[in-house]
């Protein structure tokens, strides 16, 4: 089967009936098997997502297929499936089962996308090079000695290498936008709260937003368009309108001239060589195009990582508190007691990166409360 760029060439070819969402479904089964040295995804649903591309290919031939039958997704290791493991790729939830379905995968199989599998990340979505996981590193498919960036490291990964058509991630403070950039794959971070985070692990509840990889900003575009909106079950969720993306992108003129800004601090010596040239390289083809390119001066960027280190590791602080082995997942064998337990199996459960974040933890341990 040939490799599609775009979910529409994908549709075209189901309508006419030259391909079907089973073969879509056996050609990304193949590349994940071809590929499962790159460690991108944690569980495979094989026989799920065959029965259930049989299921959307009758709703095809029936004419009630939904807007997105046929679009193969596979789900970073933060968002909820029902019946199926979460596990923020920690050992701390080892043998947990989502309940229910995260809102942004329900709307997924409401217009009858296909869900692959679970992804590889760093644990509990912290990290920028996936290899916090405690399932093991994800390489990058273009050099296997490289790093695929991070947090969503697996599904970047799995959309360059085709072994899904779609992924969805979640970005904290980049982690869909550097491996989308590290991959390259197209990687949409919305606008905070444009996206339902109800089924969502939490990191930084004020920073987290779920994301979207593509391999063409068309595909992307109508994702979001199904998958964002209000949510009865978030209350922080955008109740703004979701506009006809799609519909945007058909209209938008390529004639039209825009106004681009760029920030004049990141453009330093301590930039790397290679990523200055391909900025600059960037900006002289959009002035060629006729836009008007302008530096901007932003005072506070010096202030920008230390401010989000210490709301986004006191938020994840607060999140983490509730893997404790007491209800679900990971607990160690045979505390002393109830303090011993919440010590012992954090301390085993969780991994370094995450114990690095989690300053609760180390205070009361501090104070003896573990």
């Amino acid at each position: 089967m040939k490799t599609y760029a775009t979910f529409r060439e994908i549709r075209n070819d189901l309508q006419q009936g030259i391909i079907t969402c089973e073969d879509l479904v056996r050609y990304h089964l193949d590349n994940i098997k071809k590929k499962f040295h790159l460690n991108a995804f944690l569980s495979v649903y094989e026989e799920e997502a065959l029965k259930r591309a049989t299921e959307v290919d009758k709703k095809i031939k029936e004419g009630k297929a939904g807007k997105l039958a046929g679009l193969v997704v596979g789900l970073k290791d933060v968002l909820a499936y029902k019946d199926h493991p979460l596990q923020a790729s920690s050992k701390i939830l080892d043998g947990f089962i989502s309940q229910f379905n995260a809102t942004a995968v329900q709307r997924l199989i409401d217009e009858d996308a296909i869900i692959i599998g679970r992804q590889n990340c760093d644990e509990f979505a912290m990290g920028s090079s996936n290899e916090n996981s405690a399932f093991g590193p994800v390489l990058n498919d273009i050099d296997n000695s490289r790093v695929p960036g991070g947090s969503s490291g697996g599904s970047a990964v799995a959309v360059m290498a085709d072994m899904c058509q779609i992924s969805l991630g979640s970005d904290t403070g980049g982690s869909v936008r550097q491996p989308a950039a590290f991959c390259g794959v197209y990687g949409l971070k919305p606008t905070y709260s444009r996206i339902s985070r109800y089924g969502l692990v939490a990191y930084g509840s004020s920073f987290d937003c779920i994301g979207v990889f593509g391999k063409s900003i068309e595909d992307i575009a109508i994702v979001l368009q199904v998958v964002a909106g209000a949510d009865e079950f978030d209350s922080t969720v955008s109740r703004v309108a979701v506009p006809a993306y799609t519909d945007e992108l058909k209209a938008n003129d390529l004639k039209k001239k825009y106004k681009v800004a760029y920030l004049r601090e990141i453009m330093s010596d301590g930039l790397q060589p290679e990523i200055r040239d391909s900025i600059v390289s960037k900006l002289e083809k959009l002035k060629a195009d006729g836009h008007t390119v302008e530096p901007i001066d932003f005072a506070l960027n010096e202030y920008i990582l230390p401010t989000y280190y210490i709301l986004a590791t006191a938020e994840a602080s607060s999140n983490l508190s509730r893997f404790d082995g007491v209800r679900y997942g990971y607990r160690t064998n045979n505390p002393a007691d109830l303090h011993e337990m919440y010590k012992k199996t954090r301390a085993e459960g969780f991994g370094k990166e995450v114990q690095k974040k989690n300053f609760t933890r180390n205070v009361c341990a501090q104070r003896k409360l573990l």
